[in-house]
């Protein structure tokens, strides 16, 4: 996996994406979009596993205005450190980032994101031209979007007991876009993670299918 520069349409800002092409036949681009805790090397495994799929992965670190090459550890000090780095993030910069990442990508271009992530990728299915389609792994701040709709296929994974997203926000979201799959499943916050306490193999390899056939169905191509 390369490092390599991307240039935002929103203000010339450069940033840092890691790039990792399939060993075979390329069945479309996939920004791999990071959890609050930056691009780590749990996110920089994921997208190496998608590229194994068949994907073409960008790995954009979407803090790096603030705090270029920040990766947190899971301790309550990097914690804290990257709570505040996603709150000073303006959406119109992640979408503006996001953009020169499908800018950087033969389509068809998707999106998957995780926690902070996981809003980003709805957000981008929103206001980011040029996306084929995007899952959203619970992602709490996706109610910040409630009065916009995804302009492409998009599905969204959620845990039955994170308790950082009550079932309320989740009914909200369901109720708002009644055509969009939401899936739940009978796990915690971070499920899909191996790094993870909440993490749960099972839950994780099955979202992580509904996830590849989105993308098979809106234009991936080949069959999974």
């Amino acid at each position: 996996m390369a490092a390599e520069t991307l240039k935002s349409g929103l203000d010339g800002f450069e940033f840092a994406a890691w790039r990792q092409t399939p060993p075979d036949a390329r069945r479309g681009g996939l920004i791999v979009i990071q959890e609050i805790f930056g691009v780590t090397d749990h996110i920089r495994e994921t997208a190496a596993a998608y590229a194994e799929e068949g994907f073409e992965t960008l790995a954009p670190s979407l803090y790096d205005r603030r705090a270029p090459g920040f990766e947190a550890a899971y301790d309550a000090a990097d914690i804290g450190r990257a709570v505040e780095l996603s709150q000073a993030t303006p959406w119109d910069e992640v979408a503006a980032d996001l953009a020169a990442c499908v800018a950087a990508l033969a389509p068809p271009v998707f999106a998957v994101g995780w926690c902070w992530g996981g809003a980003a990728a709805w957000m981008a299915a929103c206001r980011v031209a040029g996306l084929t389609a995007a899952s959203c792994y619970y992602g709490r701040r996706i109610p910040e979007f409630a009065g916009e709709t995804p302009n492409c296929p998009t599905i969204a994974h959620f845990g039955r007991r994170d308790a950082s997203i009550p079932e309320t926000v989740v009914e909200a979201i369901g109720e708002a876009h009644p055509d969009i799959p939401i899936y739940i499943y009978d796990a915690g916050h971070g499920f899909a993670s191996d790094r993870r306490a909440d993490y749960d193999a099972d839950c994780a390899r099955l979202a992580r299918l509904r996830t590849l056939q989105l993308f098979s169905r809106a234009g991936g191509r080949g069959e999974f």
